[in-house]
């Protein structure tokens, strides 16, 4: 039986400053590496053994498998990384303090931007101080200057049904380790959630999701492993 293992990062340097992260390359606190650390040891004690692994380009979501994965003992399982994995793009609200935002622009507004379904916040300005475009990981990549939560599924969607989607099928376990958004956007498609209430959904940091697949590659309802 196909199995799909999501885990969003463990608790980052700027969700510990409560500021606007995106597409900004941060590492992880002490407490994400043992977010990280834990949710190996979960699977492990679970006996939940992924067998090939996806997640995005960015610093966090790669320790964090690879932490998660150390305390497996499958530091060697293949791993395919990929921007279309990425956290949604925050636009001019990269790098802000989420508090000082919502006093400056207002508490309404400032929940539109983050959790509306199609209306992204304002759009980071080309070459300013957190612009990722001269980054080499997106060489070649025509990268956005904001993302509405929308946006970003457009671009997981596409992703999971090419190159994640097939490999499950083949009978694989695998393991996605991304971010609050990328992820919001798989469980939407697989749990049909409405776009109404998907805004509501929280992803818990560090806290593997399952989700089990019949013969027909229908997903079962998702669970945490920590409740299995």
């Amino acid at each position: 039986m196909p199995k799909l293992i999501l885990v969003r990062h463990g608790q980052s340097q700027w969700n510990l400053e409560n500021r606007f992260t995106g597409w900004w390359d941060v590492d992880l606190t002490e407490k994400g590496i043992a977010e990280a650390k834990a949710a190996g040891a979960l699977m492990k004690e679970k006996g939940v053994w992924p067998t090939t692994c996806f997640t995005s380009v960015q610093t966090r979501a790669i320790k964090t498998l690879n932490l998660a994965l150390e305390e497996m003992g499958r530091l060697w399982l293949p791993v395919t990384k990929d921007w279309r994995l990425n956290e949604r793009h925050y636009g001019a609200l990269t790098g802000l303090n989420k508090q000082e935002t919502r006093e400056k622009h207002g508490e309404e507004q400032v929940h539109i931007w983050r959790r509306s379904f199609d209306t992204p916040p304002p759009a980071m300005e080309p070459g300013s101080e957190y612009d990722p475009g001269a980054d080499p990981r997106y060489a070649g990549i025509d990268v956005p200057y904001t993302e509405s939560l929308k946006l970003t599924i457009e671009r997981v969607l596409p992703y999971w049904e090419s190159d994640i989607l097939p490999v499950l099928a083949s009978g694989e376990t695998v393991i996605i380790s991304a971010h609050g958004n990328s992820l919001r956007a798989l469980v939407k498609h697989l749990s049909q959630i409405s776009d109404e209430d998907i805004t509501g959904l929280e992803i818990p940091t560090g806290q593997p999701i399952i989700y089990d697949f019949d013969d027909a590659m229908v997903p079962g309802e998702r669970y945490y492993l920590k409740d299995s």
